[in-house]
């Protein structure tokens, strides 16, 4: 689905942070797809509040004692 064009500057801000800052940052992410990516992903399938909404809940849990391993985008 193309997302619409109130999405489009998150997803801009999310392929920034890959491409700009997150090559300079350790690699601490305990999911597969990186957080990053799986924003991404989600912002492209369910649009800005479901798809943000997601995003915002797995950067949330990606820490020391949250989860980890294989999570795709519902």
């Amino acid at each position: 689905m193309k997302p619409r064009w109130y999405t489009m500057p998150f997803i801009w801000l999310v392929q920034f942070y890959r491409a700009a800052i997150s090559p300079y940052t350790p690699a601490s992410c305990r999911y597969s797809p990186t957080c990053s990516q799986y924003t991404l992903e989600a912002l492209q399938k369910h649009g800005l509040f479901k798809g943000g909404w997601l995003g915002i809940k797995r950067i949330a849990s990606c820490h020391p004692w949250g989860g980890k391993g294989y999570d795709p985008v519902p």
